[in-house]
């Protein structure tokens, strides 16, 4: 059985439909994380957030805080550092900032906190701790894309041409004319 010709040109068209999955995977995956880069495509890092002087008062006045965002996004390790940089202590979640201080808060779980927040008019700061993308993040999709895409390929490329048990043979083109006898 192993020396069939058809087991071994189907072997062949699944090891080809194999090798141009991977490519095409592999270039259609870059090519997505490429236009939907995020936030989240980066190492852990120290993320400052500074609570700038006067703060206070514009969020006694009802006055939103332009430098600072209703909502944040991190990845999976980030270090959070509160710079108060304020007059008067503020809380962010389990931090107490003192004035003129700073506080850390490590993200180490993926999740959404809503931390009650002093420094914003809402009372309120949003903080969505995602995984990062990595290289690990590009060998998974391939590992979960690979496999069924070879089989579509391979079932449809024996559906467009299907193996023959038998080589064709080669068909002549040229029309013999056979010499008929002349009649004398």
């Amino acid at each position: 059985m192993a020396n069939n010709p058809m087991i071994k040109k189907g072997f062949i068209r699944l090891i080809v439909t194999l090798f141009i999955s991977v490519v095409l995977v592999w270039v259609g995956s870059e090519v997505a994380f490429y236009f939907l880069k995020s936030d989240t495509d980066r190492l852990p890092d120290d993320i400052e957030l500074v609570i700038p002087i006067g703060t206070a008062e514009k969020v006694a006045a009802g006055e939103p805080i332009p430098t600072i965002p209703d909502e944040m996004t991190f990845v999976l390790g980030d270090t959070l550092i509160v710079n108060n940089q304020d007059s008067v202590d503020h809380q962010l979640g389990p931090l107490w900032i003192p004035p003129r201080s700073k506080a850390s808060l490590v993200l180490d779980a993926a999740e959404r906190y809503a931390y009650s927040c002093s420094f914003q008019t809402s009372q309120y700061l949003g903080l969505n701790v995602k995984q990062p993308t990595t290289w690990q993040t590009r060998l998974v999709a391939l590992g979960f894309t690979v496999p069924a895409t070879t089989a579509f390929l391979f079932i449809y490329s024996l559906a467009l041409w299907p193996l023959d048990a038998k080589p064709k043979k080669k068909m002549n083109t040229k029309l013999e004319m056979k010499e008929k006898p002349s009649d004398p």
